[in-house]
């Protein structure tokens, strides 16, 4: 259903840097037109150091509903949310914000829920299985979370940047005693190999995993959706192995995040 575009129409933005990658705002608008909402979700490159000056002036944008979040401002964003989910909370970051009409934000995250449901799609299920998580930033905080909700095993994790590691096993540990662990980019003896870093966007990147582990029982799942099959993803495949791409996480969340723009919450959260 195509409503058009006019003086009623209600905006949303997606917010990142770089930006030119997504493919979010003819999906996310093209759902809200099929569900007869005059609406669309347009992309806003801002950067890191003009984030604030952005959230201060898009409060002066009156028939702008919410905010879709991604890199490199999920964690950041958080700060701006007066009502954050219980999910964001415990991640730390935020991937989608809707204003209140008191001016209020809620924030969300539905990272973890979109690349969990990804998998599930391609067939494979997390439960009783070992998985191996590379990335422990806001949409690794999520992933991590969902996966040992769902039943998993084991969850190794493993980032650069031993203290975001750390910090993001501290806070597992308190939900699901002695389920994660410290791990690294060794991806021998795992269910599921999961890559939530933007290693792979850029050409020259080396894989986020060492390649020479990797075997064909295994699936191998990637967050990015720029170029369409990761080099990881693409490797997997050569292999025989099971895999999902960036845009099976994001396909499977699009809906969700609809239902978020348009205020419609998770139960027991706010709205």
């Amino acid at each position: 259903m195509n409503l058009g575009l006019n003086g009623e129409t209600r905006i949303s933005l997606i917010i990142g840097d770089p930006i030119a990658q997504v493919k979010s705002p003819g999906n996310l608008t093209t759902i809200l037109a099929r569900r007869g909402v005059n609406a669309i979700v347009a992309p806003a490159h801002v950067t890191a150091q003009d984030l604030p000056a952005f959230m201060q002036s898009v409060r002066l944008m009156r028939n702008l509903d919410a905010i879709v979040v991604t890199v490199p401002h999920k964690i950041a964003a958080l700060d701006y949310c007066d009502l954050p989910s219980e999910r964001a909370k415990f991640v730390g970051a935020v991937n989608v914000m809707r204003r209140l009409p008191d001016g209020r934000w809620v924030g969300d995250n539905t990272d973890g829920v979109g690349y969990l449901d990804g998998i599930a799609k391609e067939g494979f299920s997390v439960r009783d299985k070992k998985a191996l998580l590379v990335g422990a930033g806001g949409a690794g905080s999520a992933i991590a979370l969902e996966i040992l909700a769902r039943g998993a095993s084991l969850l190794a994790v493993h980032d650069a940047d031993a203290d975001r590691r750390d910090r993001l096993l501290a806070k597992l540990a308190k939900c699901f005693p002695d389920r994660a662990v410290t791990g690294s980019a060794d991806p021998r003896g795992f269910d599921l190999v999961a890559n939530a870093t933007p290693a792979g966007m850029r050409p020259g990147d080396p894989l986020p995993v060492d390649a020479s582990g990797l075997s064909s029982g295994q699936f191998v799942a990637d967050v990015i959706t720029k170029p369409e099959v990761s080099p990881l993803v693409e490797h997997a495949r050569s292999l025989g192995c099971g895999t999902m791409t960036g845009a099976g996480m994001f396909n499977a969340q699009a809906d969700l995040l609809v239902d978020r723009i348009l205020g419609i919450e998770a139960a027991g959260e706010p709205s």
